[in-house]
């Protein structure tokens, strides 16, 4: 069986957001509202793109950039390889994260369609270790409102999207479980997994 990169809840993280530090204490209050103004443009810019006009090539196009400088794509794809990650040759490395990321891509957009007319609220932002948490509750036409929560570090250097808890599910942990499995299944090589997810990528 192919791992699946993205599920229903890396989906959401383009398609819904509308969707990654050691900080001093006194500097919590500080960083909870900067994840809350950083989350908002974020947010902003990918409601802007999926409720705007334009085919689904035109939308993939525009949400290329907003992906790739407001999500943490490198740390995130190292999380879901967990200890595999350090038996990894370099280039296996480099590829397995080129090809996480367009996997991450191609079903994002793949999935714009059906959130035309998104909107969301923040509820809230608390610190969460060395991180911050966005709580939203994302509502879109024909569907129930669903509660989801935007982990924000700025470990990279600036602040990035690391996480993504829908409904009390976090999906690099979800994808860090299946990726695992299919390893262990599949004698623990990294080649198998890149096999895989290049095939993904080519829809078969």
């Amino acid at each position: 069986m192919m791992p699946n990169v993205t599920r229903r809840h890396f989906a959401a993280l383009g398609a819904t957001a509308l969707l990654c530090l050691a900080v001093r204490v006194p500097a919590w209050a500080q960083g909870s509202g900067d994840a809350s103004v950083f989350f908002k443009q974020f947010a902003d810019r990918l409601v802007a793109i999926v409720n705007g006009p334009g085919d689904a090539a035109t939308k993939r196009q525009a949400l290329q950039p907003v992906i790739d400088g407001d999500v943490d794509v490198a740390s995130i794809a190292r999380f879901c390889l967990a200890r595999f990650w350090n038996t990894a040759t370099p280039a296996q490395q480099q590829t397995y994260v080129q090809i996480f990321h367009q996997v991450l891509l191609n079903q994002i957009s793949g999935h714009l369609g059906e959130y035309q007319g998104v909107s969301y609220t923040i509820t809230g932002t608390r610190p969460q270790g060395a991180s911050s948490v966005v709580g939203t509750v994302i509502v879109r036409p024909n569907a129930p409102p669903a509660n989801v929560s935007w982990v924000i570090s700025d470990a990279s250097g600036t602040q990035k999207v690391v996480d993504v808890v829908a409904e009390g599910t976090s999906l690099r942990v979800q994808q860090r479980a299946d990726y695992t499995s299919y390893l262990e299944r599949h004698g623990n090589s990294i080649d198998a997994l890149i096999a895989a997810l290049q095939r993904q990528i080519r829809g078969g």
